[in-house]
């Protein structure tokens, strides 16, 4: 979590993945590590509210995950780099 208590890590995904199991899994455990905040985003859920624009700019490349916004990986997540992405001080706007 940063200092203004904001979320650092997302994580894209959809119900029905499996990959995106394996990410909730590893995303969870790095996030409990370090103390950090993260949410989960369904790209078909969203669509309602968006317009499908999640969908369409991650469409099938999920499971995603941002760290500040920054794709950090995709498919299958590598705890090792989400971990190293999250030492990173958090980007400032």
């Amino acid at each position: 979590m940063t200092a203004d208590g904001q979320v650092r890590v997302v994580l894209y995904g959809r119900a029905g993945c499996h990959l995106c199991d394996a990410a909730r899994k590893v995303v969870r455990q790095v996030a409990a590590e370090s103390g950090t905040r993260w949410e989960e985003i369904d790209v078909d859920a969203a669509a309602a509210h968006d317009g499908g624009a999640l969908r369409r700019e991650y469409g099938e490349e999920v499971p995603v995950v941002t760290v500040d916004g920054v794709p950090r990986g995709f498919y299958r997540i590598d705890a090792d780099r989400l971990r190293r992405a999250l030492a990173a001080p958090p980007a400032t706007s």
